[in-house]
């Protein structure tokens, strides 16, 4: 096998690849014979069939077989010779002479073909013991818990329903209601027995204001608007009227703030309970912090690596992050101009994140690959039990998924490793504690969509 290269452009290159038909006729002898002692042919026994007529039979698929073998194993063996390292798969292209493939098929000829790929660039990697960031802390204090035990309280309000009760604010109403619009009942303008409670924002603004005053029996005519960005865009923005029965009114009853209601979830005391609230917010204030400490990494990351991309990653990042946009777009009605731009100001933007995504991307995978990262068989499947449990009742079929679907568990894996890179390079910057509100922990910096990286290889 010769291989030679032919054009070097940037992170692009073209190898020629040449096996001598030699090596073709013998690969082809090889495989004419694992195969004859299996081929049956009408007038002849299994494994008596004359190599010429098997030849003459089956000669030209067998070639094909062989052809496609030889230049899988002989592109990956170029590859691995040279110490290349494709960003994508390489595209292979053949002569288009016919006389010189027909001279290949019958084996008398060379198999020639050539391989264009991109390189992945060779990135010079900050010292990370040199970065120095913080960490967002929060302290869990009483008043904290206070409010959260408040807020589990309200949301375990039940509702007792009272004749002749005239219904307020945090009442729940059962109602039966028909929507029109101009005289035109629209779809999904009706409800039967629907659950309502005023002052929750279940319904389009206005509509709940309007069952204000209402006893069970009374049958209210309700005009509200539909929001301006509302989803179904036919609807958006319009005044609609809701003929509405009233069935009944009920109360809410709020549960005391005692051992009782320590133990109706399965806890000692209240103090237990208040144990658990602390544990969860602090739980939740360090997933935030956490991800903030990330994001701001990632952004200090992207600002200290500047190398070529290859542009087939970028093409396939921006194409996987634009189907996303444009089609949010056709479902919710909307266009550009709706957001404050052109198509072409967004192509731009979005092509700015994919090209920010891809440069993370291999700066991870360059750090992970020299800190010997891996991601363990043990946190695929967890990760997988994790992504089961999402589907309840459907656990079997996520199984066979990410069982079946090339690249699957790709899915899975990237979000790994890009973590535990995150961890390693944490561990080994400058890292400050610093305490923070709550209302400034949970602060989102601005231009913070995009800032993940894309999957690493």
């Amino acid at each position: 096998m010769q291989v030679t290269e032919t054009s070097t452009d940037g992170l692009k290159r073209t190898l020629k690849v040449v096996v001598g038909a030699g090596e073709l006729s013998e690969r082809f002898t090889t495989r004419l014979d694992e195969v004859k002692d299996t081929i049956q042919i009408k007038g002849f026994r299994r494994g008596k069939v004359p190599l010429g007529h098997i030849k003459k039979v089956y000669g030209r698929s067998l070639m094909a077989e062989v052809l496609q073998d030889l230049v899988e194993k002989s592109s990956k063996q170029a590859l691995s010779d040279r110490q290349e390292r494709p960003a994508m798969q390489p595209e292979i292209a053949f002569s288009e002479d016919k006389d010189e493939i027909e001279q290949v098929m019958d084996g008398k000829a060379d198999l020639a073909y050539t391989m264009s790929f991109e390189v992945l660039p060779k990135i010079e990697l900050i010292d990370m013991s040199t970065l120095s960031l913080d960490r967002e802390v929060v302290e869990v204090d009483d008043e904290t818990i206070d409010k959260a035990v408040a807020e589990l309280v309200e949301r375990n309000v039940t509702f007792e329903v009272e004749d002749g009760r005239v219904a307020a604010e945090g009442d729940q109403l059962k109602i039966d209601f028909v929507g029109s619009i101009d005289g035109t009942p629209f779809e999904g303008g009706t409800g039967e027995d629907m659950e309502i409670v005023i002052g929750r924002g279940g319904f389009i603004p206005g509509f709940e204001d309007g069952l204000k005053g209402a006893k069970a029996g009374d049958e209210p005519t309700i005009k509200a608007t539909f929001p301006a960005e509302y989803q179904v865009a036919e609807l958006a923005g319009k005044e609609a009227s809701f003929a509405t029965k009233v069935k009944s009114v009920a109360k809410p009853v709020k549960p005391e703030i005692n051992e009782d209601l320590a133990k109706g979830f399965g806890l000692e005391s209240l103090e237990a309970l208040r144990k658990v609230m602390r544990e969860r917010i602090e739980g939740e204030y360090a997933d935030f912090a956490r991800n903030k400490l990330k994001r701001d990494l990632l952004d200090r990351l992207d600002k200290a690596h500047s190398f070529a991309l290859p542009e087939a990653l970028v093409s396939q990042e921006f194409d996987q992050i634009w189907a996303q946009v444009t089609d949010t777009l056709q479902k919710s009605g909307k266009s550009f101009e709706d957001e404050g731009k052109t198509e072409e100001s967004a192509r731009a933007e979005y092509r700015a994140i994919a090209e920010r995504r891809v440069r993370l991307g291999l700066v991870l995978a360059e750090i992970g690959d020299q800190a010997k990262v891996e991601v363990t068989q043990e946190e695929l499947r967890n990760a997988l039990f994790r992504e089961a449990r999402r589907f309840p009742g459907q656990e079997k079929m996520v199984y066979e998924y990410f069982e079946k679907t090339p690249g699957a568990v790709q899915q899975l894996r990237a979000p790994i490793y890009e973590d535990k890179v995150v961890d390693h390079i944490v561990s080994q910057a400058k890292l400050t504690d610093r305490k923070v509100s709550r209302e400034e922990l949970l602060k989102m910096p601005e231009g913070a969509e995009g800032a993940e990286a894309a999957p690493s290889a």
